[in-house]
């Protein structure tokens, strides 16, 4: 397939592009600094500017899938959202935030008391973003959470996916690593199962 991904130069983009090209995909790598991406088989770096609607509609276009993998506090829910509609991209996947889920029915990571001051605001914006899909009603979107901690580890191609709620592990950590996430991301594009859904990935 034709995948274009944006944040392809960051911790969990970088994962993904590798990924999607392993599997032998057609990629557009976009980054605002298009000399991080790393040279892969299949990969074409472009440069892109995730606050450029236009822009970056036409960069998705004629790509079945697009993938935003940013900062949801360093760019706009809104424009990404206008860019994939106006690109006509078949799907529009997003690297979500942990802190949407439920710990509890109703109750959200985000809320909880202990929830880390420095990671608020991220997962805020990350919640309204998911909530603003939500009532999409022509894009073809999927946004997937990862576990509580998103840290770099390895490709073990062994995790649970949920739906709404943190997975958590038998010994209380919540995690996944971004090697990880990327396989579960790549499968979904592969074999379609959360349309219109938000799943989540976690050990």
């Amino acid at each position: 397939m034709k995948i274009a991904i944006t944040g392809a130069s960051g911790r969990a983009g970088s994962r993904i592009t590798a990924e999607l090209a392993r599997r032998g995909h057609i990629v557009t790598a976009i980054a605002r600094n298009p000399e991080k991406i790393a040279a892969l088989p299949n990969v074409t770096a472009k440069k892109g500017d995730v606050h450029d609607e236009a822009g970056l509609a036409a960069l998705w276009a004629g790509h079945d899938a697009a993938i935003s993998s940013v900062h949801f506090t360093a760019s706009d829910p809104a424009r990404l959202i206008g860019a994939a509609k106006d690109s006509g991209v078949g799907r529009y996947l997003v690297v979500g935030g942990a802190g949407s889920l439920e710990v509890a029915p109703g109750v959200r990571l985000v809320t909880t008391p202990n929830f880390p001051a420095q990671y608020k605001a991220e997962a805020t914006k990350g919640a309204e973003y998911l909530d603003l899909l939500r009532q999409e009603k022509d894009l073809n979107w999927t946004f997937l959470s990862p576990s509580a901690l998103f840290v770099e580890g390895e490709r073990t191609g062994k995790f649970r996916l949920g739906t709404d709620q943190l997975l958590t592990g038998t010994d209380g950590k919540s995690w996944i690593s971004f090697e990880d996430f990327a396989v579960a991301l790549a499968d979904e594009i592969e074999r379609p199962a959360h349309i219109r859904k938000r799943f989540t990935v976690g050990y």
